[in-house]
């Protein structure tokens, strides 16, 4: 299995350089995109011929506020 190559100083640098611009460039008055107000996990084991499973579901309750238009 090949590796892939490290990165380079000047490849980690524009990295982060560019998530400090995004920052910058963010307008801070709007809302966050979505906002994360529950996480609910059932789990249950279950017994198959192959051996026991466990079944996991994970629900995710968000919350998407309106974006303000612009006039």
């Amino acid at each position: 299995m090949a590796r892939k190559p490290e990165k380079s100083t000047m490849r980690h640098l524009g990295e982060f350089f560019g998530e400090v611009w995004k920052g910058i460039k963010a307008d801070p008055t709007s809302p966050a995109p979505r906002a994360v107000s529950r996480t609910r996990i059932e789990e249950r084991h279950v017994d198959t011929p192959a051996g026991q499973v466990t079944l996991r579901r994970t629900i995710i309750e968000e919350v998407v506020p309106a974006r303000k238009r612009e006039r």
